[in-house]
C-alpha cells in the first residue's frame, strides 16, 4: 500500500541484489514498477505489491526516478541506451557495479542526455539489505542524493562522496580489495592448521575476534602512510617483519600448503628492504604498491 511519502520509482534489474532492493521499496509502501529481461523473476515483487512492466521503457514511463541494478556496465547501456529520450528529464540511479572509468562515463552520457544522475556502490549481500551493518556508497548529483536520501536510506546507511560519479566505485572496489586479500589470508591459516586435524569452523572462531582485533591498527598504519615519515617510532620494522614472515612460509610449506598468498606479501617487503629501507616500518609496502615494477 502507497502512503502520503511515497515514491514512484522502478528498478531494472531482478537478480538478488535488484530484487532485495525493490522489495525494500515495496515494503516501506513505495509504488514500485519493477522489469527483468526474464519476467518470470518479479513474480515474488509483484506478490508483495509491485507493478512488473513488461518492457524496460513501460517500466522508465512508469516512474520519475529509476534505478538501475544490472549484470555490468554493458548491459546498463544495452538496456538504456534506447531509451535516453524517455529517460530525459528523470532521474537515474545506478547501483550496477562498475569501474570509476565506467561510472564518469556513464554520468557523461547522462548529462548529455538530460538525465540526473547518481552513481552507487553496494558494500552489502542481498540478504544484508534493509539491515544493519548494509551500507551504499554514492556519487555524482548532490542534489538527486539529497533529494532520494530516505529512499536510499530503506537499503542501508547511505555516503555521499561528491560530484565526481566515479568516487563511490573507486571506494567500493578499493573495500572490496582489502575484503578479498584478507579472505585469502584467512583461507591461507586454515589450510596451514588443516593437517594438524583442525577445522576451519574451529579456525575461524579464533581467527575472527584476532582479525577484528587487528582492524584497529588501520588507523596507525594510516597515520604515518598520512604523515609519510616511516621512520616514526614503535613501528614493526621491515626486517623484523620480514624474519616473522619467513619463518610463517617455511611452516606453510612444512604443512605441505601453497606460499602464494604470503609470498606476495614479502615480495612487497623485500623490494623496499633492497632500496634501503629495512630498518623503516612495515607500512612503508604502500610505496611498493603505489609503484607496481
Amino acid at each position: 500500500m502507497t502512503t502520503n511519502n511515497s515514491v514512484q520509482v522502478s528498478v531494472l534489474g531482478l537478480g538478488a541484489m535488484g530484487s532485495a532492493l525493490g522489495a525494500a521499496l515495496v515494503q516501506a509502501g513505495h509504488a514500485t514498477t519493477v522489469w527483468n529481461r526474464s519476467a518470470g523473476k518479479a513474480d515474488d515483487l509483484v506478490a508483495k505489491g509491485a507493478q512488473a512492466a513488461a518492457t524496460a521503457g513501460d517500466a522508465v514511463r512508469a516512474s520519475r526516478l529509476v534505478i538501475a541494478c544490472l549484470l555490468d556496465h554493458a548491459s546498463v547501456h544495452d538496456v538504456l541506451d534506447p531509451l535516453s529520450d524517455e529517460l530525459a528529464g528523470r532521474t537515474l540511479i545506478n547501483v550496477t557495479t562498475t569501474s570509476p572509468e565506467q561510472s564518469r562515463e556513464l554520468a557523461a552520457w547522462a548529462a548529455d542526455a538530460g538525465i540526473a544522475y547518481l552513481d552507487g556502490g553496494i558494500m552489502a549481500v542481498p540478504s544484508m539489505i534493509g539491515q544493519p551493518g548494509s551500507s551504499i556508497l554514492y556519487s555524482g548529483s548532490a542534489a538527486v542524493f539529497d533529494q532520494y536520501k530516505p529512499l536510499l536510506d530503506l537499503w542501508g546507511d547511505s555516503t555521499y562522496f561528491g560530484e565526481d560519479a566515479g568516487l563511490a566505485s573507486l571506494y567500493d572496489l578499493a573495500l572490496l580489495a582489502g575484503m578479498y586479500v584478507m579472505f585469502a589470508g584467512f583461507m591461507h591459516g586454515a589450510a596451514m592448521v588443516a593437517p594438524a586435524g583442525v577445522t576451519a569452523g574451529e579456525f575461524a572462531a579464533k581467527a575472527a575476534p584476532w582479525q577484528t582485533a587487528m582492524a584497529g591498527e588501520f588507523q596507525g598504519f594510516a597515520a604515518v602512510i598520512d604523515g609519510g615519515d616511516y621512520t616514526v617510532e614503535g613501528q614493526q620494522s621491515l626486517e623484523f617483519s620480514d624474519v616473522a614472515l619467513g619463518g610463517i612460509l617455511a611452516a606453510s610449506a612444512d604443512q605441505g600448503i601453497s606460499t602464494e598468498v604470503l609470498a606476495m606479501v614479502q615480495r612487497l617487503m623485500q623490494r623496499q628492504i633492497d632500496a634501503g629501507h629495512g630498518k623503516e616500518g612495515f607500512a612503508r609496502i604502500i610505496e611498493s604498491i603505489k609503484q607496481p615494477r
